[in-house]
């Protein structure tokens, strides 16, 4: 097939599971054109089948801010015809589904060929963007204009469908991780890099928004140094970095916590883990807990979000309620003075990974829809 793909090319879930379906996609043969404003975050080598095709926003004095939509929805028509796209995969529906059709009039205008449109749903476009008033009608508009529809978990499918009161099906495919990127092996970083062989290694991968509570990873981790000698790991960059700092340095913490800012390959770092914490206020799936237990790390996270559909509860993680720091401690401490329950749950992790959420197994789903679709 002949696919495009776009998203937003920076260090979040939406854009590198779009990243890595095009690089999966390819592999198999597939034509894959990313339109996007820069190069994906992890579309960090050369390979076959793979094209980037950036969009270049028009700055001009009645314009108070560059309009990057139309631009995208240009380019997203140009490609589109010059390239005879089959599909055209939207990764967010605010604005990239919006754009999506809008490309496909512009194309129709012309009677060049149409490319089919698929939207994914990865979490905050629904449950933040989404509904905002403001945004409610356009988002409903492009979602329903779009050919298939497919969200990231279940909990995320029953989220848009009973905020927007789609009747419509939306197909759910989970997120998936690269058996070649992430495992329980590492030969690209030591543990001893970051702690001594007595002290416990914790982490928290993340954009640091407020919906990650990354406050709530400190006051957990300051729980469990308190009773064991452990160190945190602090991956990623966003608006919470400096709230994160300040509070690190004033619990004294700051010996403790090593901060790696955005990584490209965190699977290098990840199996030096012992427990990963993801205590976000909302998880559509948690891609972040997915490649952990990869790794084979334990997660503990939060209750009532999509992550129950990638933790198994008191197997491989612990699922407490949002805010609930103390709890989650106590789980962490149990779990770490426990060394041969600690080594269960770190096989289990990464033995779920490969059950359910291997790249394999994910991208034939997605191959299988996109067929459907065109046969529509």
């Amino acid at each position: 097939m002949n696919i495009g793909i776009t998203c937003y090319p920076v260090a979040g879930g939406s854009g590198i599971v779009a990243t890595e379906l095009g690089q999966q996609l390819a592999a198999r043969g597939h034509q894959v054109h990313f339109v996007s404003y820069a190069l994906p975050f992890r579309l960090d080598r050369f390979q076959s089948n793979i094209f980037y095709h950036g969009v270049e926003t028009t700055a001009y004095p009645l314009f108070k801010f560059p309009p990057y939509t139309l631009t995208l929805a240009a380019k997203m028509a140009d490609v589109a015809r010059n390239t005879k796209l089959d599909i055209l995969h939207v990764h967010y529906a605010i604005p990239h589904a919006t754009c999506a059709y809008l490309a496909r009039q512009l194309i129709a205008a012309g009677g060049g060929h149409q490319p089919k449109i698929i939207t994914t749903l990865h979490g905050t476009d629904i449950t933040l963007v989404g509904s905002d008033p403001s945004f409610y009608d356009i988002t409903r508009f492009s979602i329903l204009a779009s050919d298939g529809i497919t969200a990231v978990s279940k909990y995320l499918a029953d989220e848009t469908t009973e905020v927007f009161k789609i009747d419509k099906e939306i197909r759910v495919v989970h997120n998936f991780y690269d058996e070649t990127r992430f495992s329980p092996v590492t030969t690209d970083c030591s543990r001893k890099e970051f702690a001594a062989p007595d002290e416990y290694l914790l982490m928290h991968v993340s954009n640091f928004r407020p919906v990650k509570r990354t406050l709530d990873v400190i006051d957990i981790f300051d729980k469990v140094a308190a009773e064991l000698p452990a160190r945190l790991i602090l991956i990623g960059e966003g608006p919470d970095t400096v709230l994160a700092r300040r509070q690190i340095n004033k619990r004294g913490l700051a010996d403790k916590v090593i901060f790696l800012g955005n990584q490209q390959s965190v699977g290098s770092v990840l199996p030096c883990g012992d427990i990963f914490l993801m205590p976000s206020e909302e998880e559509s799936f948690g891609l972040a807990a997915l490649e952990a237990l990869a790794c084979g790390v334990p997660v503990i996270g939060t209750s009532g979000t999509g992550l129950t559909e990638v933790i198994d509860d008191y197997k491989n993680g612990f699922l407490l309620p949002v805010g609930d720091t103390g709890a989650m401690a106590r789980a962490a401490i149990s779990l770490l003075k426990n060394k041969e329950r600690l080594a269960e749950f770190k096989s289990a992790a990464s033995r779920l990974a490969h059950e359910k959420f291997a790249a394999d197994k994910i991208i034939s789903e997605y191959e299988q829809y996109y067929q459907e679709v065109l046969d529509a």
